[in-house]
């Protein structure tokens, strides 16, 4: 099971939120998920997210790999 830290998409249409999810890989973006580890706001100037440092550092460790957005918003908050 290749697990990812993805963004699931939320809010109405031209307004997106999104949450930080973990997920099988094999799953569509907005279907089932495993954890909920944060959210993202793109919306907003500047740009808001919050993300679970602890839960997010377990998926990590356990062999979760972050797409290319998650993987930027987890550099910016300092957790990679």
């Amino acid at each position: 099971m290749a697990v990812k830290i993805r963004l699931r998409r939320m809010g109405a249409k031209k307004a997106p939120f999104y949450r930080i999810v973990v997920a099988d890989s094999r799953y569509p973006r907005d279907g089932r998920f495993i954890e909920e580890v944060g959210t993202y706001d793109p919306t907003k100037n500047p740009s808001e997210f919050k993300i679970d440092e602890e839960k997010t550092k377990k998926w990590l460790a356990n062999g979760a790999q972050p797409t290319d957005t998650v993987k930027s918003l987890l550099k910016l908050s300092g957790i990679l």
